[in-house]
């Protein structure tokens, strides 16, 4: 692209070392007109509203959070193809990839080097020019919480110029700590793993919109929402099974998902690599003031969480199994800390207990992991959550149980404005999985991943909850393994597990 003339408007220039700057060009390759990078037509579901937000939202910037190798990049390189379609002139995006280039290391404010640089080189006028003639920059920054001190460059970007902004980050830690100072000036969103839907199209074709929509909570505390619910299930039961099935094989990452002659062992290796491993050894690898966290100890209480899926194992478990492999001397408040750098990663999700008069509970977390093959792949042991395998599988049924319940207590975590906590056992109430909070109500969640119901025994935690008036609890939720399950108790829903995902 041949430079442009200066104006007045325009500032002075501001130079990049040579190698960043072409790095920069050469991630940039709509600037000249050359071969970018052939996409996916599969969108993720958050595609139009990261579009919209983009576009039209009320924040000038859009954080979008999730962990590694679950689609952000090709969503941010499908949002430029988007607004090059609609006409958007190719000097006025500028995408940024902090993981990628690492000559970016020797600049003191690396988002504000290099937007000048692009402002004065590229763009060819201020951003605020540019605004105001109706033609606004788009700016993408992509693994942004690889920068120190990132989130007071972005502050004093959008205070200083109109323009759009895209952030992504694969570390909720490092997100969240930038939020305070750019209060008001971001909107975050949130992707994970495939959706159960996303796999019916990617895998086999199926395209079908989600029953269960972002537009209030307040519909789930209606009893209504689930019985249609089921039948939403219902009439897409094929598509729905075959989905599932897929998902129990490989789990739901989009590099698992794609052509189905893939071996297994090879896409094992590559989730351990990639989504695992770079997040213990890249994002993870340096705390505050630049100390070194302790590598072999992130691994150790990540397989540990692989361990325990969807249970609440405390220090009594931690402890005594971390000292054993690591030779001893590591307290249970260094573990904790390092559980929680391992949910900065977006790959466990702690649900906490169920906070009651304001008196915090000192039961342990539920963990939950965003995807079973990464279990799979970490402990290579593969637990299947087909039903019908697990015929064939029964002495893999309780462990597939508490994947169960792993799976659901990270899908549930995922959805916008819900609140969700487990309830310990506490004197005489018994535990239950999940309880969800929408406003004064309490929803109560049980899972029985078996293919024999009791529905009575199976039962006990929910009636003990719905009993209690101080909970106000309208109805309670029983997820199973099959979906012929009926439960005499009129306030219980049945409701099988891959309906209830697949209505996302």
């Amino acid at each position: 692209m041949p430079r442009k003339r200066r104006t007045r408007d325009e500032p002075p220039g501001d130079s990049l070392p040579a190698a960043l700057s072409r790095s920069v060009r050469d991630i940039n390759p709509w600037w000249s007109e050359a071969e970018r990078v052939l996409l996916p037509t599969f969108r993720r579901w958050l595609f139009p509203r990261l579009l919209k937000s983009l576009k039209n939202g009320i924040a000038p910037a859009t954080v979008m959070r999730g962990p590694r190798r679950v689609g952000k990049t090709v969503l941010l390189r499908q949002l430029i193809e988007a607004l090059l379609a609609d006409g958007v002139e190719a000097s006025h995006i500028l995408y940024v990839a902090f993981d990628e280039l690492p000559t970016i290391r020797g600049l003191q404010e690396p988002i504000l080097a290099i937007t000048r640089w692009y402002e004065t080189e590229i763009l060819g006028e201020t951003f605020n020019r540019a605004a105001r003639n109706k033609k606004p920059a788009y700016v993408f920054f992509d693994e942004v919480q690889n920068l120190d001190a990132w989130a007071p460059q972005i502050k004093h970007f959008v205070d200083n110029h109109t323009v759009r902004v895209m952030v992504t980050g694969s570390s909720s830690l490092r997100i969240e700590a930038g939020r305070d100072s750019l209060a008001g000036r971001i909107s975050s969103l949130d992707l994970g793993p495939l959706h159960l839907r996303e796999i019916a199209e990617l895998r086999f074709g199926h395209r079908i919109d989600a029953y269960w929509t972002d537009n209030g909570s307040e519909k789930i505390a209606d009893t209504k929402f689930w019985q249609e619910a089921r039948e939403f299930g219902q009439v897409h039961q094929a598509a729905r099974i075959e989905a599932f099935r897929a998902f129990s094989e490989r789990g739901a990452y989009p590099v698992a998902q794609g052509p189905a002659d893939q071996e297994w062992n090879d896409i094992a290796a590559h989730l351990t690599e990639t989504v695992v491993k770079r997040a213990i050894q890249h994002d993870l690898r340096m705390g505050p003031r630049s100390r070194r966290r302790d590598e072999g100890l992130l691994e150790e209480v990540f397989r540990l969480c692989c361990r325990y899926a969807g249970q609440c194992p405390g220090q009594d478990v931690f402890v005594p199994e971390i000292n054993q492999a690591l030779g001893g001397g590591i307290g249970w408040q260094r573990i904790l800390s390092y559980l929680r750098f391992l949910d900065g990663t977006l790959l466990v999700n702690l649900i906490p207990p169920l906070e009651l008069r304001l008196k915090r509970r000192k039961s342990p977390p539920k963990i939950c992991l965003c995807d079973h093959a990464l279990r799979a792949s970490w402990l290579q042991e593969i637990i299947p959550l087909d039903p019908d395998v697990l015929v064939e599988s029964s002495h893999l049924a309780d462990l597939a149980g508490h994947l169960a319940e792993s799976t659901l207590g990270y899908f549930l975590s995922g959805i916008p404005n819900l609140e969700i906590a487990h309830f310990p056992p506490r004197g005489n109430e018994p535990e239950v999985d999940f309880v969800i909070t929408v406003g004064t109500k309490r929803i109560p969640v049980e899972v029985k991943y078996r293919r024999q119901i009791r529905s009575h025994d199976d039962t006990l935690g929910l009636r003990a909850f719905l009993e209690k008036t101080v909970y106000n609890a309208p109805f309670g939720l029983l997820v199973t393994q099959n979906d012929d399950v009926t439960v005499a108790d009129p306030r219980i829903i049945s409701i099988s597990l891959s309906t209830l995902l697949w209505t996302r």
